[in-house]
């Protein structure tokens, strides 16, 4: 029987679909969800949660009193904070899908909600190298706008285009690539499109869930 996973959600309003790790029907067993106070998108893809991992740790320990057994995260940004969570954290804690990418057939590349801001520092938390695929999202695009304004209403079709041109887009700068890894814990809803358009492996949050809840 699945255990139940913990989420330490980022502060956020926009709309969360089917399929992202915040949605309330993404998952069939237990999952538990807490939003860290002052973690909005800016505060944890810009400035890299600086000043919040107390609170990441906080949100985390209610999570476990609360029935927790394994713990993750909704931004995969904060892979780099991952051994420092995993150390102050009394149950398994993975933070991100990137930490997938190690282990999945490769070679692997990656599908970030922000290329500018995802670091070597971000990929080296994951035990990747500097050189490793990344293709992000258009700043200013249909997602970046929908994530960044906290849009509600967003016209799903535009977003789901938005991911497969990026998708295309690393595909076609590296033709070789066996596995695409979802960095962006919203992006989960258009994985069979990001899938359908690429015909290679595609991993995201909803494997870490999956894997936690063994």
């Amino acid at each position: 029987m699945p255990v139940p996973v913990g989420v330490m959600m980022l502060a956020t309003g926009f709309r969360r679909l089917p399929g992202d790790v915040g949605h309330p029907d993404s998952y069939p067993f237990p999952i538990l969800r807490r939003v860290v106070p002052g973690a909005d998108v800016a505060a944890v893809v810009d400035r890299g949660a600086a000043g919040l991992v107390d609170a990441f740790v906080a949100c985390g320990q209610a999570l476990v009193a609360e029935g927790a057994r394994a713990l993750t995260t909704s931004c995969g940004f904060l892979v780099l904070h991952q051994a420092d969570l995993a150390r102050r954290l009394p149950v398994p804690v993975l933070t991100s899908s990137l930490l997938l990418a190690p282990s999945a057939p490769g070679p692997v590349g990656v599908l970030t909600f922000d290329a500018l801001a995802l670091t070597a520092a971000h990929l080296a938390a994951a035990g990747l190298t500097p050189d490793t695929p990344v293709e992000g999202l258009p700043p200013g695009g249909p997602v970046a706008r929908w994530l960044r304004e906290d849009q509600t209403d967003p016209d799903v079709a535009v977003l789901e285009a938005d991911v497969v041109a990026a998708a295309q887009r690393l595909i076609t700068r590296h033709p070789d690539l066996r596995t695409i890894v979802l960095e962006c814990t919203n992006l989960p809803p258009f994985r069979a499109a990001v899938a359908a358009a690429t015909g290679v492996a595609i991993r995201d949050i909803g494997d870490v869930v999956e894997r936690l809840a063994r």
